[in-house]
């Protein structure tokens, strides 16, 4: 329940900067503040429950590869994803996908647990259809850093891509 709520966060953080046009980093430091002060009554705080340390170093490693990383991330997505750019992709889809992605290419999380974890956060945080796209794109991001580990070109037959 922690790592999930980790990831929760570090996509929560993640997306107010990015709709803030605000630095990552910067705004993880305030949220991290925000955690570190005590509120007055458990419905104040705006994170929900508390998080307790592992799952507190979970989101910052997440969110500290992902703005040390940030053009590697993008560039697996641009690659894994058809028919849509960045700009037209609902932001709360695009940021689940970058936190997973994070998680994927920085630590060592089998690739069904990301897969799931992210689905949930976009079924929570997304439209009706974020759940299944999200998953689409991230079962084929798996394929490829798979075939990119076996030494295979991207987009070969069995591996995402279309027939020869």
């Amino acid at each position: 329940m922690a790592r999930r709520r980790a990831r929760e966060l570090a996509f929560r953080t993640l997306f107010q900067a990015e709709r803030g046009s605000e630095d990552l980093l910067t705004v993880w430091s305030a949220v991290r503040s925000e955690l570190g002060e005590e509120p007055e009554e458990p419905s104040d705080d705006p994170y929900g429950d508390p998080l307790d340390k592992a799952a507190l170093e979970l989101a910052d490693t997440l969110i500290k590869a992902y703005a040390r990383d940030r053009p590697r991330v993008d560039a697996v997505l641009s690659e894994n994803i058809t028919g849509w750019t960045f700009a037209q992709m609902s932001q709360t889809d695009l940021n689940v996908l970058r936190i997973a992605v994070t998680e994927l290419l920085h630590l060592d999380t089998p690739p069904p647990v990301v897969i799931e974890m992210a689905v949930r956060v976009a079924k929570r945080y997304g439209g009706d259809e974020s759940g299944r796209f999200v998953n689409g794109v991230l079962a084929k991001v798996v394929r490829s850093l798979r075939g990119a580990a076996q030494g295979e070109p991207a987009g070969e037959p069995g591996e995402g891509g279309e027939p020869a």
